[in-house]
C-alpha cells in the first residue's frame, strides 16, 4: 500500500515539476486595410451586346453571374459565369437535357 502511494506521489510531483510557466504574450499588430474592390453595383466584367439587344443581369453576392441576352426579333441566349473568375460560356438554353427517370414505384389507393 505504502509503495502505491509513493507511486501516486512522485507521478504528482513530477507533473508539477514538468510544468514550465507561459511566456509572456504580446498583443498582435493590426491586420493592414483590405485591398479596395469595384462597388457591389458595379459589374467587374463588361461584355458587348448589340444597341437593341434586351440583357438581363443575375446577380448572386453583388456580382453578375449570369445575363440573358435576346435580339430584337431572336432566340434567346444566356452567358454563364460557371467559375466565378470572368470566363463567361455562352449557352443558347438552360436546359442540359438530363432527364431523370420518373416512372411509379407504386400508387396507393
Amino acid at each position: 500500500m505504502r509503495r502505491c502511494i509513493v507511486a501516486v506521489l512522485l507521478l504528482v510531483a513530477a507533473g508539477a515539476s514538468a510544468q514550465q510557466r507561459a511566456p509572456a504574450l504580446e498583443p498582435l499588430p493590426e491586420p493592414p486595410p483590405p485591398p479596395a474592390s469595384p462597388g457591389p453595383a458595379e459589374p467587374a466584367v463588361r461584355i458587348p451586346v448589340g444597341k437593341d439587344d434586351k440583357v438581363e443581369e443575375l446577380r448572386q453576392g453583388g456580382r453578375v453571374v449570369m445575363l440573358k441576352v435576346t435580339p430584337p426579333g431572336g432566340k434567346p441566349y444566356y452567358l454563364v459565369d460557371t467559375t466565378g473568375n470572368g470566363n463567361w460560356m455562352r449557352r443558347d438554353s438552360l436546359d442540359d437535357g438530363t432527364r431523370p427517370p420518373m416512372w411509379p414505384i407504386h400508387t396507393f389507393d
